[in-house]
């Protein structure tokens, strides 16, 4: 295969108890990342699942750690040492309640911004400066754990499913063209529709 090596990182619970919660949503981006390579189904390797194929003329990683979110830091460290992966080289997706419904942040590094699937990955690679992209699931009253273990309502789902192939855009512009065009064109993207 071509080299440089991207790794995409999903964040999420395995299991079936999570698989529709909120705090899913780097898994769902992975999935539709998936089906657009056609990739055959995805192998267990470093604390996670994990697809390599050559999409667009570059060696890519899909993965998604199987570590429960707290412990991402694990399967991430794993993989990046097992597939000498640079930190510019790695994207994380993952859902962010300090966004509204839908909205698409890219960066190329900083803080965990109290999420702590990302402040473990930067416990375990020593640095933060890795690209990441942001998915917003929504302000929360109360309890910020129920908000991201729980299901979306029926008409947050049709919203952010308009969300999810956004996403997986900006990750392929990542790899094919780079962090800060996926920067100039997704941050603050939103789907189609109103917002619920």
């Amino acid at each position: 295969m071509s080299t440089p090596t991207k790794l995409i990182v999903g964040l999420g619970n395995p299991g079936p108890k999570y698989e529709q919660t909120k705090h899913n949503l780097g898994f769902w981006v992975v999935n539709e990342l998936l089906l657009r390579s056609q990739l055959p189904r995805l192998q267990p390797m470093c604390k996670s699942l994990i697809a390599r194929t050559e999409w667009h003329d570059l060696e890519v990683i899909f993965a998604k750690p199987m570590t429960y979110m707290n412990n991402s830091g694990q399967a991430v460290s794993l993989m990046v040492k097992k597939f000498d992966i640079s930190p510019q080289d790695l994207c994380v997706v993952y859902d962010d309640l300090n966004l509204n419904l839908g909205v698409l942040r890219m960066r190329k590094g900083g803080s965990d911004g109290g999420h702590n699937g990302m402040k473990s990955i930067i416990r375990h690679l020593d640095t933060q400066d890795f690209p990441r992209l942001r998915v917003g699931i929504g302000q929360v009253e109360g309890d910020w754990m129920d908000h991201v273990l729980n299901e979306f309502s029926d008409a947050e789902r049709e919203y952010i499913d308009g969300t999810i192939p956004c996403a997986a855009d900006a990750i392929e512009t990542f790899v094919t063209e780079g962090v800060q065009t996926a920067m100039n064109r997704f941050n603050g993207r939103v789907p189609v529709g109103d917002n619920p």
